[in-house]
């Protein structure tokens, strides 16, 4: 960044918890969070902090800056792109862009201010974008004489300036495979078009009758839906200005999800070098179109309310993009989690299914207007990546909890790596699973060897095909499932266990799971809970939500289980 350009940026802000977070000239920052954490709060914070350092917000608490240039580059600048008025005030002639105005005086005195704020310069060097200002920047403005007047709105820019036009309508094509074209013979009014762009012929130009008819028949953009109205009105507020701070609130507002993760990578590589970009945003789109962007400048703010104050925790771009970079997690719902003040996963969808329902039916008994907490049910396929989950949210500092079937009991890993992953010390438990491990080792399974071999026979000699047929090799290892004691010990769950120490040990173990964020599933497994509904997974969740959740006395074992996963603090990872 040359000295001689004036600019001014964010160097370091803090949080009401007194978190400390450092800024670079190029901060590419994506604040997320679950609502109410105060993500537009902070975004009105910096800049009415900038404008006066005194100013009161309750989410940052203070601010500092540092710029660039003197108050005489200052001039120089705007000189070269805003209008000069020397004859309002003579020997303090006033600059106007933007519908903003201000005297030479007050800049050089709003410039030479020793504290870390910028007075009325604020807006011409920081502008804060809410999602309802985006929906409106498309509407058509009054026209200029655009050799006299200054642009006083952003379209004014691209009747000024074609290639920055042709810019923007790329952007556009990309969401929306429409282009962006600016009427400049409208009349009165100077409206854009959306559509395939007109080329002219063999003696036409853009203000030529036969052209602009061409351009008439296209549909006009301020007429068209808020999604294309608010992508179009974001990339245009963003690119006409020279503010060095860009603060955008709820870009993803109006937009599908496709197009808000592409406007996440727009604004990411778009971005002036030495301009910062700060966005609150509720969207896991916003925020993969960050992380899609591959910038070294993209980090990712966490904030979430403790009463009073908003605690802020930077995350870790390395660990960021290590999770990125694992197929399982990019291409899950994993990242929604930030956006949630507790995720609980599960082994399989079903689970995740029928628990989030039982949690839908809980959360609503409350008659004391106790908030409800924000959770997210989500799974990892099986349980050995479980433990990938857990390192995953953790490392994103997103509360988790686990869900587990009772044979989670049965190896000593996954089960290991996932207490690893919530922070328990095997050691801790190692003496009461191994108790409990052999006792079920112990018992007797369903079936012998010579069982399963005659079971296996009998599917094998039913075999037809020339390729082993699916239905077969789910047959063969159901088999094998019941040759283990563990197949039982899953249908039954704790009861299954011997009784005497080994029931004890099972207690305590169970007991300092929960405590640890691991929650078994004490009568085997899902189907457990309604013994009287047959089927397995999807089939046996399908009927069991057909009950009344909230009083069937079979559900009521499901009820409690759901309570106990919230009955300790959630808020701590």
């Amino acid at each position: 960044m040359s000295i001689n350009t004036p600019s001014v940026w964010i160097t370091g802000l803090v949080f009401s918890d007194g978190s400390h977070i450092p800024c670079s000239p190029n901060e590419a920052l994506v604040i997320v969070g679950p609502n109410n954490s105060g993500k537009s709060e902070a975004l009105r914070g910096m800049r009415d902090r900038l404008q006066n350092p005194a100013h009161n917000n309750p989410v940052i608490t203070k601010l500092t800056i540092s710029r660039s240039g003197t108050d005489t580059d200052l001039l120089i600048s705007l000189e070269g792109w805003a209008n000069k008025n020397a004859e309002a005030q003579p020997g303090n002639p006033m600059f106007s862009i933007l519908g903003l105005g201000i005297y030479e005086r007050q800049c050089r005195s709003e410039w030479q201010r020793s504290d870390n704020g910028i007075g009325q310069l604020c807006r011409w060097f920081c502008h804060l974008l809410t999602a309802e200002e985006s929906l409106h920047v498309t509407d058509p403005p009054a026209t200029i004489a655009l050799s006299r007047d200054a642009p006083v709105h952003p379209i004014h820019f691209l009747m000024r300036d074609d290639k920055l036009e042709l810019t923007l309508s790329r952007r556009f094509r990309n969401a929306f495979g429409a282009d962006l074209i600016v009427h400049r013979n409208a009349g009165s009014q100077v409206p854009l078009y959306v559509g395939d762009r007109p080329t002219p012929e063999a003696g036409e130009d853009r203000v030529s009758l036969s052209y602009v008819k061409k351009l008439e028949a296209l549909p006009t953009l301020h007429k068209q839906g808020d999604g294309m109205r608010a992508f179009a009105g974001t990339v245009l507020a963003t690119s006409v200005g020279r503010e060095s701070v860009l603060l955008i609130d709820e870009p993803e507002a109006f937009l599908h999800p496709p197009q808000a993760r592409l406007l996440g990578t727009s604004l990411v590589q778009h971005r002036v070098k030495g301009h910062q970009l700060f966005v609150a945003t509720h969207s896991a789109d916003v925020l993969r179109g960050f992380l899609d962007s591959d910038s070294s400048d993209v980090r990712v703010l966490r904030l979430t309310r403790e009463a009073a104050l908003n605690r802020a925790r930077l995350l870790d771009n390395d660990r960021i993009r290590e999770l990125w970079g694992d197929p399982l997690l990019r291409f899950s719902n994993i990242l929604d989690g930030l956006f949630h003040e507790c995720v609980v996963a599960c082994e399989a969808d079903a689970d995740c299914r029928f628990f989030s329902a039982v949690y839908d039916t809980i959360a609503g008994e409350s008659s004391d207007g106790a908030r409800r907490l924000h959770v997210m049910f989500t799974h990892s396929g099986g349980k050995a990546r479980l433990p990938v989950v857990v390192r995953a949210l953790r490392g994103v500092d997103v509360p988790v909890k686990v869900i587990a079937d009772f044979d989670i009991l049965a190896d000593e890993h996954p089960l290991r790596d996932i207490l690893d992953a919530l922070g328990l010390h095997w050691a801790d438990v190692s003496d009461d699973w191994k108790l409990v491990k052999s006792s079920i080792d112990g018992k007797k399974p369903e079936l012998g060897t010579s069982e399963v071999s005659d079971e296996i026979n009998r599917v094998l000699v039913k075999i037809t095909e020339n390729t082993f047929p699916s239905r077969a090799k789910d047959e063969i290892q159901a088999i094998l499932r019941r040759s283990s004691p563990w197949s039982n010990a899953k249908s039954v769950g704790k009861a299954f266990v011997p009784s005497g120490q080994p029931t004890r040990a099972c207690e305590h173990l169970l007991e300092t799971f929960r405590r640890a964020g691991l929650h078994v599933v004490e009568l085997g497994e899902l189907e457990g809970f309604v013994r009287t509904i047959g089927g397995h997974g999807p089939k046996w969740v399908n009927a069991a939500l057909q009950r009344d959740l909230s009083k069937d006395p079979e559900l009521s074992s499901a009820r409690d289980f759901v309570r106990k996963l919230f009955s300790t603090d959630v808020t701590a990872s």
